[in-house]
């Protein structure tokens, strides 16, 4: 079996007082899409900067390709870790044309001009920016600006391909074309990509492993169907997939929130417990546990129908045109509560 393209062995980074990444340890197989999601400031950033060496951990190892790129006493500069960056902001010179911007990465490696335009022609034709050349930043979309900063993260063929956030900054219908550019770029040219995000849906759409990070520490780290239908923990069920999260109890195969109780749809042990349930899940009407309802949203495809728990609120899918006085369970997940 070949050896992992990025290791990270017990990576930690602390500024001042705050510890932003607690003993991060995570492999990445060569040609692996692996996506880092998680919330504002869980660390993902820091740990995809930490492997592109602009960041440097306070401990732990990492290793690019067979070679120890940080580790105490040692540190690998970016430039000689063979890895291409994509940033949110794009990052795009506006006084130098498409072409310029692309190229820039093979003038400082001091490619022969033949070379050069040959491997730039091609990069931009890998994003669809063949005709663009020429252009001036300021003539561009967002999307273009993006594919721009693609086209010269790949034209120098790194090792590794890091990016952060790459379509935070665009709107619902940009970000949908840039997620299949990206998707497609992968399956042509099979590059090692990590991939740092905190929408979900990227996430799961786009990656072979999806590791979701909270606090500075690894939840869990799985194939994307995994991750949704087997979350590990109370958080990775909530902020994958947004399950309803109710703290309670169970008792005789009923999950007790305050004044209600739900019968549970699997067997579980008697205590404290916290309830995972995705809106998908909670079933409007029949004869379930009677909730008031609160609110009524709809979504094109079905209703959202929201109930009230005491100060929590359950929220529910179900046709359009119901108004329901109860739910039902119909898949749920109990995580043991201390």
């Amino acid at each position: 079996m070949s050896s992992p393209m990025v290791e990270l062995h017990q990576l930690r980074k602390a500024y001042g007082a705050t510890a932003v990444v607690k003993g991060l340890s995570l492999q990445v197989q060569a040609g692996e899409f692996i996506a880092l999601l998680g919330p504002s400031g869980c660390g993902k950033t820091t740990s995809l900067r930490m492997i592109a060496g602009l960041e440097r951990p306070d401990a732990g190892r990492l290793v690019i390709d067979g070679l120890t790129v940080d580790a105490p006493g040692q540190h690998v500069p970016p430039e000689r870790r063979h890895l291409g960056m994509v940033f949110q902001s794009y990052a795009v010179w506006p006084h130098h044309s498409v072409f310029e911007n692309v190229a820039y990465p093979l003038r400082l490696k001091k490619v022969p001009a033949p070379e050069r335009e040959q491997r730039v022609r091609r990069a931009l034709g890998w994003v669809r920016l063949e005709a663009l050349a020429d252009r001036r930043p300021h003539q561009l979309s967002g999307g273009q600006l993006q594919r721009v900063a693609l086209a010269r993260a790949l034209v120098a063929e790194p090792s590794v391909l890091l990016l952060d956030e790459p379509l935070s900054n665009l709107d619902a219908a940009l970000r949908e074309e840039l997620r299949g550019e990206i998707a497609s770029l992968r399956s042509r040219l099979n590059i090692t990509m990590v991939y740092v995000t905190h929408d979900q849906s990227e996430a799961l759409a786009l990656a072979d492993r999806v590791a979701v990070m909270n606090r500075g520490v690894l939840e869990q780290v799985a194939a994307p169907q995994v991750i949704y239908a087997e979350p590990a923990t109370a958080f990775v069920a909530g902020f994958v997939g947004g399950a309803n999260l109710l703290d309670g109890q169970v008792e005789a195969g009923r999950f007790v929130v305050g004044a209600h109780a739900f019968a549970l749809p699997m067997p579980a042990p008697d205590g404290p417990a916290t309830l995972a349930v995705r809106p998908e899940d909670v079933v409007p009407g029949g004869e379930g546990t009677v909730l008031p309802l609160s609110a009524r949203l709809f979504l094109g495809h079905a209703t959202e129908y929201r109930f009230s728990l005491g100060e929590t609120v359950l929220r529910g899918l179900g046709p359009t045109g119901l108004w329901p006085t109860a739910v039902t369970l119909r898949a749920a997940r109990l995580f043991p509560r201390r």
